[in-house]
C-alpha cells in the first residue's frame, strides 16, 4: 500500500507495511490497559516482538512498597490504635498491562523518498526554459558565425581583386611563332599586300573541282591602272573610289566553245567596293561603260569585243568580276547555262572560295574575317 504525505510532520511518523489500516485516527502513545475503549474488538493476532520501549519497561524492577509506619510504644493505658492505612494500590507494571496488539517497526518515510508532483512541474518549467535558452542562444551563435564568415569572405575576395602594389609586373611573353594570322579583308589598312598573277593563276592549267576539267589559262596581266579593264563610266568610277590595282587573266573553257577573262579589282575598303558593286548594273543598262576582256593573241579576238555575260561579287574591299563569250564571236542567248556555271567556277569558287579565302587565312593583319562582307552576282549582256 503506498502511502501519501500531506505536510512534512507527517513525513517523520512510522507506519506499518502490512496488516490491516487502522479505523479511527492513531493515537500517539499506547492506549491504556483495561479493555479497549475502542467499538471495535481487538484482534487476535498472533503476539510479535515487543517493540523497544516495552521491553524496556518489563525488564524494569517493580518499586519497593512503602515501609510501614511504626507503632507509637504502648502506654500504660491502653491507646486504641490507629486503623492501618489501606495499602496504596502498587503502580501495575508495564509488562503486567493488557498487552496491545505490538505494531512490527518499520523504516521511517521521509519527503525526500517520494515525488512530489509541483516541485517536478516548478522543474520541468524551469528545464524548458533554460532548452529554449539554449536553442535561441545557438541560433544567435550561428547567426553571428555566418556573418563573420561571410565578411571574412567578401575581405578575402577584395584582396584577390586587388593586387599588392608590391608584386612585380610579371615580363611581357612574346607569342611563338606559330601559322600566319588571319587578314581582315574589309580594307587595305589591314591588307596591304598587293596581288599578284601567280596568286590568282599559279599555273597554265587551273582545276577549280577536283575530278572535273581544267580551265586552260591563255594569259594574265596585273596591273596598277584600273581603267585598262573597264571603259566609260565604269572606268571613271573605279578609279574615282581609290582601285589602285586590277589582276586578271584570259582562260578557255574545259569544252573550248567559251572564252573568258576573271579577275580582282583592289579598292580602298568595304564601303568603296559596294558603292562600285551598286552602280554597276545601271552603267551597263544605259550602255555608259562595260568591263573589258583581255585579248590572248590570234584566235580569242572574240573575248575582248563580242557581246559577253558579266557577273561580278564584292569580297572586303575586292570586287571580283568575269567577262563571258563565245569562242566563235557569236551571240550568247539568255539561257546559256554553260555561261552561268563558268560565271559561278570563276568568280565564287575559285576567286572567293580559293583566292581570297587563302588570303584571309595568311594576309599581314591579325583581325579575322567572318566571311564574304557581300555576296551578289549580277549578269549582263552587251552588244558591240
Amino acid at each position: 500500500m503506498v502511502y501519501r504525505y500531506e505536510s512534512d510532520e507527517d513525513a517523520f511518523l512510522e507506519y506499518p507495511e502490512r496488516g490491516p489500516a487502522p479505523v479511527g485516527p492513531v493515537a500517539a502513545t499506547p492506549p491504556p490497559a483495561g479493555p479497549s475503549p475502542s467499538r471495535f474488538p481487538t484482534p487476535s493476532l498472533p503476539p510479535a516482538r515487543a517493540t523497544r520501549p516495552a521491553l524496556e519497561d518489563a525488564r524494569a524492577p517493580a518499586p519497593a512498597p512503602p515501609a510501614p509506619v511504626p507503632a507509637p510504644p504502648r502506654e500504660p493505658t491502653p491507646v486504641p490504635q490507629p486503623a492501618p492505612p489501606a495499602p496504596q494500590p502498587q503502580p501495575v507494571p508495564a509488562a503486567t498491562a493488557r498487552p496491545t496488539v505490538p505494531v512490527p517497526a518499520s523504516p521511517a518515510f521521509r519527503t525526500t523518498d517520494l515525488p512530489d508532483r509541483s516541485r517536478n512541474r516548478r522543474a520541468g518549467r524551469r528545464g524548458g526554459g533554460r532548452v529554449w535558452q539554449a536553442l535561441i542562444g545557438g541560433a544567435a551563435v550561428l547567426l553571428l558565425l555566418s556573418l563573420t564568415g561571410l565578411a571574412v569572405a567578401a575581405l578575402l575576395d577584395e584582396r584577390a581583386d586587388t593586387p599588392p602594389t608590391s608584386a612585380q609586373t610579371p615580363p611581357a611573353t612574346v607569342p611563338e611563332s606559330g601559322p600566319p594570322s588571319r587578314s581582315d579583308l574589309d580594307s587595305r589598312d589591314t591588307d596591304q599586300a598587293t596581288l599578284t598573277a601567280k596568286e590568282l593563276f599559279p599555273g597554265k592549267q587551273l582545276v577549280v573541282t577536283d575530278g572535273r576539267p581544267a580551265y586552260r589559262v591563255l594569259k594574265t596581266q596585273a596591273s596598277a591602272d584600273c581603267a585598262v579593264a573597264a571603259t566609260g563610266e565604269i572606268a571613271d568610277l573605279l578609279v574615282r573610289l581609290g582601285c589602285n590595282q586590277v589582276v586578271r587573266g584570259t582562260l578557255r573553257s574545259p569544252d573550248g566553245d567559251h572564252l573568258l577573262t576573271a579577275g580582282l579589282f583592289n579598292l580602298t575598303d568595304l564601303a568603296s567596293a559596294q558603292r562600285v558593286r551598286d552602280r554597276i548594273r545601271p552603267l551597263l543598262d544605259d550602255r555608259q561603260g562595260r568591263f573589258r576582256g583581255l585579248s590572248a593573241g590570234e584566235g580569242t579576238e572574240a573575248v575582248e569585243k563580242a557581246a559577253a555575260r558579266v557577273g561580278w561579287q564584292v569580297r572586303g574591299h575586292y570586287l571580283a568580276f568575269c567577262v563571258v563569250t563565245r569562242a566563235d564571236g557569236e551571240r550568247i542567248p539568255t539561257d546559256d547555262a554553260g555561261a552561268r556555271e563558268i560565271m559561278y567556277d570563276l568568280i565564287e569558287l575559285h576567286l572567293n572560295r580559293t583566292v581570297l579565302d587563302h588570303r584571309a587565312a595568311g594576309g599581314t593583319a591579325g583581325q579575322p574575317t567572318g566571311g564574304p562582307s557581300e555576296d551578289s552576282t549580277g549578269q549582263h549582256g552587251t552588244d558591240d
